[in-house]
C-alpha cells in the first residue's frame, strides 16, 4: 500500500513539473502584429508536434542562431511538419531573409505548408517536395545557415553537398547528434557518430554541440 501511495505521489509530482515548465514563447512589449500571431501558433501547438520534429528547446537555439548572427540565406534539410522551420523563419522574418526547406514525404510537406500559413510564415519559406539526396546537389547557394535533420545516416553527405555553398561566418547545425560515434545505433542515429568526427576534423571549421543535453551539434565556417 505504501508503494502504491509512493507511485501516486511520484506521477503527481512529475505532472506538477512538467504543467509548471516555463513557456520559452511570451509575449512582449515590442511584438509586431507577426510575432504576436507566431506565438500565438507555437503555443496553441507546443505540445503536438510529433513526426521527429525538433523539441522547442532546440527550436529557440535555431532562431538564436539565425538572428544573432544576422542570417539570411536559409536551408533546411527535413522539414517534417514544420516545428524546426517556423522557429527559424521567424528569425529570418527579422533579418530580412527567407527559407528553403526539404521534405521528400508528400504528408508531411502538405501539413508543414499549413502550419506555415497558420503562423503567418508563408512569405519567408520556401517549402519544396522532393528527395534531399539530389535536390541539395541541384541547390546553386549561396547560404549562410543550414540546419540539418533528415536521414542521419545521410548527414555528411550532406554536409560535403553544402559546405562548398556556405559562407564564410556561416552556420551548419545538425540534430540528433551526440558527439560520440555509433552512440544511437545503426538506423535511427547510423553515422552520426561518423558525421560528427567528419566536422571535427575539417581545419576551416569550429565545431561544437550547441548547448549541455542538446543533441543540436553546430559548425561554424571560418571567416577568412
Amino acid at each position: 500500500m505504501k508503494r502504491s501511495l509512493m507511485i501516486r505521489i511520484g506521477l503527481g509530482s512529475i505532472t506538477f513539473l512538467f504543467l509548471a515548465l516555463p513557456c520559452l514563447v511570451r509575449a512582449g512589449q515590442n511584438d509586431t502584429p507577426l510575432d504576436a500571431k507566431v506565438k500565438a501558433f507555437l503555443e496553441k501547438a507546443r505540445f503536438g508536434w510529433g513526426d521527429m520534429n525538433v523539441p522547442e528547446s532546440d527550436g529557440k537555439r535555431l532562431y538564436d542562431l539565425v538572428l544573432k548572427n544576422n542570417y539570411k540565406k536559409a536551408l533546411e534539410i527535413g522539414t517534417s511538419t514544420g516545428h524546426s522551420g517556423i522557429w527559424i523563419a521567424w528569425a529570418l522574418s527579422k533579418t530580412g531573409g527567407k527559407l528553403i526547406t526539404i521534405e521528400i514525404d508528400e504528408r508531411r510537406h502538405r501539413e508543414a505548408a499549413a502550419n506555415f500559413k497558420e503562423a503567418g510564415l508563408g512569405d519567408y519559406i520556401d517549402a519544396r517536395l522532393g528527395d534531399a539526396h539530389q535536390v541539395v546537389l541541384d541547390l546553386k547557394g549561396p547560404f549562410d545557415f543550414v540546419f540539418s535533420d533528415a536521414d542521419k545516416e545521410w548527414y555528411t553527405n550532406y554536409a560535403k553537398a553544402v559546405i562548398p555553398k556556405l559562407e564564410p561566418g556561416g552556420c551548419l547545425a545538425s540534430h540528433n547528434i551526440s558527439g560520440r560515434r555509433g552512440s544511437f545505433g545503426r538506423g535511427y542515429g547510423g553515422g552520426n557518430g561518423d558525421y560528427y568526427e567528419y566536422m571535427m576534423s575539417l581545419p576551416e571549421f569550429e565545431t561544437s554541440m550547441a548547448a549541455p543535453g542538446s543533441s543540436l551539434a553546430v559548425s561554424f565556417k571560418k571567416k577568412g
